[in-house]
């Protein structure tokens, strides 16, 4: 699976546009490919997932 097909699927924040590439928030794609690589269930929304980012950077 590709970073485009994450971001799709799991409604990736959008930055904005160069031209026709979009861009999207780094952090929020790291969070996508972190629970998928966990086995965790990924949070359907960016504002979740900032929630989850906030949690495990608690934890650590």
């Amino acid at each position: 699976m590709t970073i485009r097909q994450w971001a799709r699927r799991y409604g990736a924040r959008v930055l904005g546009k160069s031209g026709r590439e979009v861009v999207y928030d780094f952090a929020d794609l790291a969070t996508i490919e972190g629970c998928i690589w966990r086995g965790d269930e990924v949070p359907l929304t960016p504002e979740g997932r900032d929630v989850l980012r906030a949690r495990l950077v608690a934890a650590a």
